[in-house]
């Protein structure tokens, strides 16, 4: 049986790439549990993680979005890549 903390991270890990793939989904806690049919309590032990970890913000009006999709562009370290050579072929 998988302990609490593992399957608390894989839950995070799935809303974060599905974050991914809806570019400016913005949800408020109870939008987000309906959503994914999580337990009021682990839905925002999730988007508190997600927002710990600088991937989520939280609006003024209780929305969740991802911090990079109001217009302001990824830091250099979180963007694909980063800190690979550059492979280009001239």
């Amino acid at each position: 049986m998988a302990t609490p903390s593992i399957e608390l991270q894989d839950l995070v890990n799935r809303i974060r790439m599905e974050c991914l793939e809806m570019p400016g989904l913005a949800l408020t806690s109870g939008q987000a549990r309906r959503l994914w049919n999580l337990d009021p309590a682990i839905c925002d032990a999730v988007l508190s993680t997600l927002v710990r970890e600088e991937f989520l913000s939280e609006t003024r009006n209780g929305a969740f979005l991802r911090r990079n999709d109001g217009g302001r562009r990824p830091s250099a370290a979180a963007s694909p890549g980063a800190g690979q050579p550059d492979l280009t072929i001239m």
